[in-house]
C-alpha cells in the first residue's frame, strides 16, 4: 500500500478511537446508582473570579456506595462549592456541616433507571455517528487518491481496511453500551 493510504488509515483508525474515548467519559457521567467522584466531574466553581474544576479546590471522597464527601482546600469555599453543585442541576441536594459538604446518592428508582438506559443508548448512538463519519471521510479521501492515479486494487483493498476498521469499533461500542445497562439496570 502508498504512503498516502497508510496515512488514511491511521488517521481514520485514530479519530475512531478519539470516538471510543468520548464514549467512555461520557459513560462516566451517567451514573449507575453507585456514588463515584467522576458525578462531580462535571461541576465548576466559581475560585477567585476563574472557572475550576471542582477536583482543583477540594478533595472528593467516596466513604461509601451513597455518599460522596468533599473537602474544600479552604475554609471560604463551602458555600461556593455547594452553590456549584446546585447549579450544575446533577439532582444532588449537597449537606453543609461546617467542614464539609455531603451529598447523599439517592437510590436510582426505575423510571430514572430507563432514562439513564436512553441516555446511554443515544451517548452510543453520537459515538457509531463518529466512526461512521471518519470512515466516509477515509472513503472520500482514497477516491480521491483513486482519481489521481491509484490502482483500483489498492483503493479497493484499502476501502475494505476501513469498513473491516468500522465494524470492529462499532462492535466495541456495542459492547460498551451492553455493559454500561446492565451496570444501570442492576439494583
Amino acid at each position: 500500500m502508498t504512503e498516502e493510504i497508510e496515512f488514511i488509515l491511521d488517521s481514520t483508525e485514530e479519530s475512531m478511537t478519539g470516538s471510543i474515548e468520548h464514549l467512555e467519559k461520557a459513560f462516566l457521567n451517567i451514573r449507575a446508582g453507585k456514588a463515584s467522584p467522576a458525578m462531580l466531574g462535571s461541576v465548576f466553581v466559581d475560585y477567585y473570579g476563574s472557572a475550576s474544576p471542582l477536583s482543583q479546590v477540594s478533595k472528593i471522597s467516596v466513604p461509601d456506595a451513597r455518599t460522596i464527601t468533599l473537602q474544600p482546600f479552604e475554609k471560604n469555599m463551602l458555600h461556593p462549592i455547594e452553590k456549584a453543585i446546585m447549579v450544575a442541576n446533577l439532582g444532588f441536594n449537597p449537606m453543609n456541616n461546617g467542614d464539609m459538604i455531603i451529598i447523599s446518592v439517592p437510590p436510582l428508582t426505575e423510571d430514572r433507571r430507563r432514562d439513564l438506559a436512553k441516555q446511554a443508548k443515544s451517548e452510543a448512538e453520537d459515538a457509531k455517528i463518529g466512526v461512521r463519519n471518519a470512515r466516509k471521510d477515509a472513503n472520500s479521501d482514497i477516491k480521491k487518491l483513486e482519481k489521481e492515479g491509484t490502482s483500483e486494487d489498492i483503493c479497493k483493498s484499502a476501502e475494505e481496511e476501513v469498513q473491516n476498521l468500522t465494524n470492529s469499533f462499532i462492535k466495541k461500542i456495542d459492547e460498551l453500551l451492553a455493559v454500561k445497562e446492565a451496570e444501570i439496570m442492576k439494583v
